[in-house]
């Protein structure tokens, strides 16, 4: 027994020997690599040099040559803070293969002298306890009962270098880099750690995975609330064209907190688009024309419904579907025609009851005036999940582009009207019409109000409706989906409310309220000109 007891103590003291070695190798690596980090590569790539060669001293020459520095010295960084977290890891493990040791030997009565100080470091159960309530609270694994439209928080959207955001005041733009350096901090700290999480150690059992890097993220939803913390949702691409990851991470006012780390297949994910419809066929045919581009030619898992009423251009709604169909041989197009006043809550409605097949299907409620792209119908897919989450996005509304560009010739096309900027829209943070939700959760929530008649209101019931479940409502800006400017007619037969919301509607459509400002004082805008005219042509005479 006693040989045995002194064999242990000097495996255990060999052990303590050992590892403190480990531990003292590994803190050189990690002060190497900071080292390292923080100093600036010295080789230049091919590129850069070609341009200092050049001679770029314009701005824009400057500006990139200075993203791309930055972006090679990132990627560097993010490769030496992986190596950091791997070697950390085995540092962990070491230190509890240690401790359990000492465990071993203080439960035995034989810890060697000088080591009867070392025990396991205490745990903040407190600080741990308080972080998972806070997760709880928060509206992030299931949505809470709101009293009204107004309270919802929306998220903001966000790539690599922008962000979309609703809050502008009269002075930020509806798509911009992130001016301040903590938002800008944030953003990228949090890529980084999804990242790290993606690119992690594999886990036992798991099969091999790719590698991800900064050009895989697709795009990503942030919102705060202010009493519990900041909720990030980005998405990566998967291993194929319709495979993604799905990462979720919570801040507490503290350290990011893993939610979740999922794979979302869409190959089976059906949209059935519903539009409700009636006479506008010209633009109909301009609606067809990008649903043959997008959901055709690219996508092919989409079903569409027109829900047409009255009589009047029917035949040509149905020559563009008969011809759609014969010259693109798809087939997923139902058409239902109603003989009663137009109603578009009426219309969704019949559509989305319409559907006949057995599996549960993904519903775009859409207009016909509104453009879309492929990217869009991926997030529609990625933000709405049967009985947790709808989505509503706030789209981008164009102004008049005659009065954009000065009534030039030719008119802009379609594609070159498509950008985002302060001049040329806004984004329709009041308008809820364009949602993607199951119809599931469409027939439970009891669907559109039906005594609503004509143009609005319609979309705002079903949206509160949603927000009083416990369903989840995404609510953020979406840069793939666009309203196309079209002349409003608002009717005389409408309520003085709806009537005054149509005008209001109308109104912010038109231009901006700089442009707006510049047209309500061309008169005085001019003679202030030819006043500096007169003035230099008189300066000039002296």
């Amino acid at each position: 027994m006693c040989s045995e007891s002194t064999m242990f103590r000097r495996w255990l003291l060999a052990l303590v020997v050992r590892v403190g070695v480990i531990a003292l190798v590994v803190c050189c690596c990690l002060s190497l690599l900071y080292l390292l980090a923080c100093k600036p590569p010295i080789s230049y790539s091919h590129e850069q040099a070609q341009v200092w060669a050049g001679g770029a001293t314009s701005k824009e020459g400057y500006l990139a040559l200075l993203q791309e520095s930055e972006d090679t010295h990132r990627h560097y960084i993010n490769s030496l803070s992986k190596q950091i977290a791997q070697l950390k890891e085995a540092l962990q493990m070491r230190t509890q293969q240690l401790q359990e040791s000492l465990e071993k030997a203080r439960a035995k009565g034989i810890l060697p002298m000088g080591l009867e100080g070392l025990h396991r470091p205490q745990t903040h159960t407190d600080l741990q306890e308080f972080f998972k309530a806070q997760l709880s609270r928060a509206e992030v694994q299931s949505g809470e009962k709101l009293p009204s439209e107004y309270a919802v928080i929306p998220f903001e959207s966000f790539t690599l270098h922008r962000v979309y955001q609703l809050e502008m005041g009269l002075t930020r733009h509806p798509e911009e880099r992130p001016v301040r350096k903590d938002r800008r901090d944030e953003l990228a700290g949090t890529l980084e750690i999804a990242l790290q999480v993606l690119n992690g150690p594999r886990r036992h059992g798991e099969h091999r995975r790719r590698s991800y890097s900064p050009s895989d993220f697709i795009e990503g939803l942030t919102r705060t609330e202010r009493d519990k913390g900041t909720v990030y949702e980005l998405m990566f691409k998967g291993e194929g064209p319709q495979d993604f990851r799905h990462l979720v991470f919570f801040r507490p006012f503290g350290p990011v907190v893993r939610v979740k780390n999922e794979r979302v297949d869409t190959r089976h994910m059906l949209i059935n688009i519903i539009v409700p419809l009636s006479r506008r066929a010209d633009t109909f045919r301009q609606f067809i024309n990008n649903f043959r581009k997008v959901c055709i030619q690219q996508e092919g898992k989409t079903h569409l419904t027109v829900v047409y009423f009255g009589r009047d251009q029917i035949d040509e709604v149905k020559a563009i579907m008969d011809q759609t169909s014969r010259e693109t041989q798809f087939r997923n197009f139902t058409l239902i025609q109603l003989n009663e006043e137009f109603s578009r809550g009426r219309g969704l409605e019949v559509g989305a009851r319409a559907w006949r097949r057995s599996h549960n299907v993904l519903l775009f409620f859409c207009d016909v005036d509104i453009h879309f792209t492929l990217d869009f119908l991926t997030s529609c897919r990625l933000n709405a999940e049967p009985g947790k989450k709808v989505f509503y996005p706030v789209l981008f509304s164009q102004y008049n582009p005659s009065l954009i560009d000065n009534n030039q010739s030719p008119f802009p096309s379609i594609q070159q009207q498509l950008v985002i900027m302060k001049d040329a829209g806004f984004w329709r943070d009041f308008g809820f019409g364009m949602t993607c939700q199951y119809r599931s959760d469409f027939i439970n929530i009891g669907g559109f109000d039906r005594n609503t008649k004509g143009w609005g209101l319609e979309d705002v019931h079903l949206y509160r409706k949603y927000l009083h479940s416990k369903l989840m409502v995404i609510r953020s800006p979406s840069r793939n989906l666009f309203h196309l400017w079209h002349e409003k007619q608002c009717a005389d037969e409408l309520q003085p409310d709806k009537y005054k919301m149509c005008m209001q509607t109308k109104a912010m459509s038109e231009a901006s309220h700089g442009h707006l400002g510049e047209l309500f004082f061309t008169q005085e805008i001019q003679e202030h000109l030819e006043r500096q005219k007169l003035l230099n042509d008189s300066s000039h005479l002296r």
